[in-house]
C-alpha cells in the first residue's frame, strides 16, 4: 500500500495535490493564499517545487539554454525563466507551517542533491521527481534513499526510462514508488493525454499510478480517475490574469474545487463489481414490461398478439412467454388493462 505521511493512497479516495509551482508570481502573501486556496478548495496536499536558477541550469545565452520550440516561454533564456519562477528556500519553512495549520500534507519536488538535503532538514513526508529529471537516475537514487515516498512525473520519458527510474529507487531499497502520467506540454491537449497508458502502468511496473495534468480543464483528472488513477496533480493560481510562467495551464479556486468535487462523484460512481439491484432500482422495476390484456376477452376466447401485448407496467407474466400463450386460451373474463397471470390461462 502506497502511503504519504498518515494518508494511504488507496481505491476509495483520490490523493489530491495542489501545484504551486510559479504561481507566487515572487510574492510570499501570494504563495500563503494559494496553500489555503488549495485547502478551501478540498486539495489533501500542496507541493511546492526546490530549486533555484543556478541549481537547474547555467547562467548561459546561447542557442543551447535559450528557449524555443513553440512554448510559452519562447525567447527567455532558462537561467532567466528559473530566477523568475522559483520559489525562494526561505518560504518552505512558513509555507508548509501554514499548510499544516490548513490540514493539508506539504511536500516538494527537488532538482538538485542540496535541495534533497535542504528538504530533509525540514522532514518532508514525500518527494516528487518532476518529469525533466526522471532521467537524472543519480538524483532519483539520492531522493530515494531518505526513505521517503517517490512520485514520479512520466512526462518526457520512454518505457524504458521509467523502468530505469523505478530501478533506480529499488536499488536504493525504497519500494514506495507512484508513477504519474503526464503530459509535457504547457499547456497539454486533451488528445495527448493518451491515459490508458495508466492501465498499462500499474499492471506492467506494479505500482500505484496517478496522473499530473498541464491540460486547462478538468476532464483529463476526472477520467484518470474512472480509469484507476489514485493521485491526481493540478497547478492552482489564485487568478490566471495575473499572469506568471504557469498561469495559462492552472486552475483558478473555484475551478479546482469543481475538479475535486468531479473526482470525488468519479470515485462514488465507480463503485464494485456487482449485479446486485439497488434498493431504487427494485422499486423501478415496476415499470419494466410485462404482458397485460389490451382487448376484453371473454373465457374460452384464443390469445392473440392483438388482444395481449408486451407493456409497461410488469404485473402480468413476463414478456418472454408471449410466443408460447399465442393460440392458448383463457380460463376466464379478463378486462382490457388487467395483467395476465398464469391463473388465466389454459396451459
Amino acid at each position: 500500500m502506497f502511503k504519504i505521511a498518515d494518508r494511504e493512497i488507496d481505491p476509495g479516495k483520490t490523493f489530491v495535490i495542489a501545484e504551486l509551482s510559479a504561481n507566487h508570481n515572487g510574492s510570499f502573501e501570494r504563495a500563503a493564499e494559494t496553500v489555503r486556496a488549495a485547502a478551501r478548495a478540498g486539495a489533501d496536499a500542496v507541493k511546492l517545487q526546490t530549486y533555484t536558477a543556478d541549481t537547474i541550469t547555467l547562467d548561459c545565452d546561447n542557442a543551447y539554454f535559450r528557449i524555443g520550440h513553440g512554448t510559452l516561454w519562447d525567447g527567455m533564456t532558462l537561467h532567466r525563466l528559473y530566477e523568475e519562477a522559483h520559489t525562494p528556500w526561505e518560504w518552505h519553512p512558513e509555507l508548509m507551517r501554514i499548510a499544516r495549520e490548513e490540514g493539508l500534507i506539504c511536500f516538494s519536488s527537488p532538482f538538485d542533491f542540496t535541495a534533497v538535503d535542504f528538504l530533509e532538514g525540514l522532514d518532508v513526508p514525500a518527494y516528487k521527481i518532476a518529469s525533466f529529471e526522471i532521467t537524472d537516475i543519480p538524483l532519483i537514487e539520492y531522493a530515494a534513499s531518505k526513505g521517503k515516498p517517490m512520485l514520479i512525473s512520466t512526462g518526457i520519458a520512454t518505457y524504458e526510462e521509467i523502468a530505469e527510474a523505478l530501478n533506480a529507487c529499488r536499488r536504493a531499497g525504497n519500494e514506495q514508488a507512484a508513477l504519474l502520467k503526464c503530459t509535457s506540454a504547457y499547456p497539454a491537449s486533451p488528445q495527448e493525454a493518451n491515459l490508458l497508458t495508466l492501465t498499462h502502468m500499474r499492471e506492467h511496473f506494479g505500482v500505484t499510478t496517478g496522473v499530473s495534468d498541464h491540460t486547462c480543464g478538468t476532464t483529463v483528472p476526472v477520467a484518470g480517475v474512472a480509469l484507476g488513477a489514485r493521485i491526481v496533480e493540478k497547478h492552482l493560481t489564485l487568478d490566471r490574469k495575473a499572469g506568471g510562467p504557469d498561469a495559462a495551464f492552472s486552475l483558478e479556486p473555484e475551478e479546482f474545487a469543481g475538479m475535486v468535487r468531479a473526482v470525488r462523484e468519479a470515485e462514488q460512481a465507480l463503485g464494485t463489481v456487482t449485479y446486485e439491484l439497488t434498493e431504487r432500482a427494485k422499486r423501478n422495476r415496476k415499470f419494466a414490461r410485462s404482458l397485460f390484456v389490451a382487448e376484453d376477452m371473454q373465457a374460452g376466447e384464443e390469445i392473440t398478439a392483438r388482444n395481449v401485448r408486451s407493456v409497461r407496467p410488469s404485473d402480468g407474466m413476463p414478456p418472454k412467454y408471449l410466443p408460447v400463450l399465442i393460440g392458448k386460451r383463457v380460463t376466464r373474463d379478463l378486462k382490457r388493462g388487467t395483467p395476465l397471470t398464469p391463473d388465466a390461462v389454459e396451459l
